[in-house]
């Protein structure tokens, strides 16, 4: 019996049998599950180490069985098997839709097997284009260096750097002389990155598309080069970046790299946009255990089991108990979700820190009674329009992002008094009405505290 499956039967025997609202239950299944991410996975064969790789990628190419004959011949050969992963420093912070393809990348680390980690202090100088709808502005040294800073920091969770390479791309990049890229260049034809529908659409709307755009993916091809990577890791987002990799290394002479694309996980607004930092819907790495419990608490229910399988180590068949228990009613959504945001937390902070968490999230959101939570905004102006109202207090970014919480019936007026509470939907109409209009025809003849809630974000209305 593998180590992993040793694991999988513990947590198992909790998730079947005991109490998940448990505050011991739950630490005792953390603690398994969060020395999971540190777990030694070499005893697997390398048909089991391609088929867990494949149970987390959206896609792997060529195929999970030719992942497991490319590790076998390494062994054969008696080198180890390479992995890589690439980030640009375009911001000072790492959040957990960066971990996705990070956690993948880990598995292959404690496999046994050679991770390199690639911060692209030079490709950010281009910036990916990959769904883009305009030109990223170009950074500066100054910003590049600022950023990457704490780039290794902060991804230390996820991987041991005492195995694990830790790389700048302008190393070698600014070596490559022209007379190469020319050499590169001429086996590439202009149509494989104008492939690309978001270049496409670009082209046909009449916006800026820069020769520098276009050669990002073979400057990034130059990495897998640079490393003869058997495999690269990146989101669904690079898939036709890292195939440009494989034409690449295949131009050089190398063998062309295995590809392993993950899914993009969605923010946590709930407006169905990837998570990213100029949405403001992402958990950075760097906040406190508290700040990330709380805003995966955040995340709409229909994205528990897309976040279990992106950022935790559990397995299909762990979720598919959790999924059943749902289904009978014998474990609510509201503990499942507590258990996820204990599992995030847990994975950079610790389970003592992800517990503690827990604690105060409970102490102070699972009062009945709004009126006794502190330090909740107010809203004092009711003139202004809900939707001008909600995008003041940062609790959306857009119109269209308040339209989309009304659509899903998030989007609420509270009533509270002595206790007793009533909630009132507005539509994505209301939103375009002056707050204070909207109170008057919804709550007009009653009388109470007053709230506005949007999703799980809550403010308190102040009439006088």
């Amino acid at each position: 019996m593998t180590r992993l499956s040793q694991s999988v039967d513990r947590a198992t025997a909790l998730l079947r049998g005991a109490d998940l609202a448990a505050d011991t239950t739950v630490r005792e299944l953390l603690t398994e599950t969060t020395q999971r991410r540190s777990l030694d996975l070499s005893d697997l064969p390398p048909a089991e180490q391609a088929a867990l790789i494949a149970a987390r990628s959206q896609e792997l190419q060529p195929s999970a069985d030719a992942l497991a004959e490319r590790i076998t011949a390494a062994e054969v050969k008696g080198r180890r098997f390479i992995a890589k992963f690439g980030i640009d420093p375009t911001g000072a912070e790492v959040h957990l839709g960066h971990t996705v393809p990070m956690l993948i990348l880990s598995r292959f680390q404690r496999m046994g097997h050679q991770v390199v980690f690639i911060v692209g202090d030079m490709t950010a100088k281009i910036g990916d284009p990959s769904g883009r709808s305009d030109e990223r502005p170009a950074l500066t040294d100054d910003d590049i260096a600022r950023n990457l800073a704490t780039y290794r920091q902060q991804v230390t969770p996820f991987f041991d750097f005492e195995r694990a390479q830790f790389r700048h791309n302008g190393d070698w990049l600014r070596q490559i002389t022209l007379p190469k890229i020319i050499e590169i260049t001429a086996q590439i034809p202009v149509s494989m990155p104008l492939q690309r529908e978001d270049f496409r659409k670009r082209l046909e709307a009449g916006q800026g598309l820069s020769l520098a755009e276009l050669m990002y993916s073979v400057v990034m091809a130059l990495d897998s080069v640079e490393t003869n990577c058997d495999l690269e890791v990146g989101g669904i987002d690079q898939f036709l970046n890292m195939q440009m990799c494989r034409k690449v290394m295949d131009i050089c002479g190398q063998t062309s790299e295995l590809v392993v694309a993950t899914s993009l996980i969605e923010g946590t607004d709930g407006t169905g946009a990837k998570m990213s930092k100029s949405k403001g819907n992402y958990v950075p790495l760097t906040a406190p255990p508290g700040e990330i419990f709380g805003k995966i608490m955040s995340v709409p229910d229909r994205l528990l089991e897309p976040y279990f399988r992106a950022l935790s180590e559990w397995l299909d068949s762990e979720l598919a108990i959790t999924s059943e228990r749902v289904k009978d009613g014998s474990l609510h959504p509201m503990d499942l979700k507590k258990i996820l945001a204990g599992e995030v937390t847990a994975a950079i902070h610790g389970v003592d820190a992800a517990m503690k968490a827990r604690e105060e999230f409970v102490a102070r959101f699972s009062k009945r009674a709004f009126s006794e939570v502190e330090d909740l905004p107010t809203i004092t102006d009711l003139s202004q329009p809900v939707a001008e109202v909600v995008k003041a207090l940062g609790f959306a970014k857009s119109n269209g992002d308040v339209r989309r919480v009304a659509q899903q019936n998030g989007l609420r007026l509270v009533i509270e008094s002595e206790g007793d509470q009533e909630q009132v939907t507005l539509s994505a109409d209301d939103a375009r009405k002056p707050l204070e209009a909207v109170v008057k025809d919804k709550l007009d003849t009653k009388s109470g505290e007053l709230y506005l809630k949007v999703g799980r974000k809550l403010a308190r209305i102040t009439t006088t």
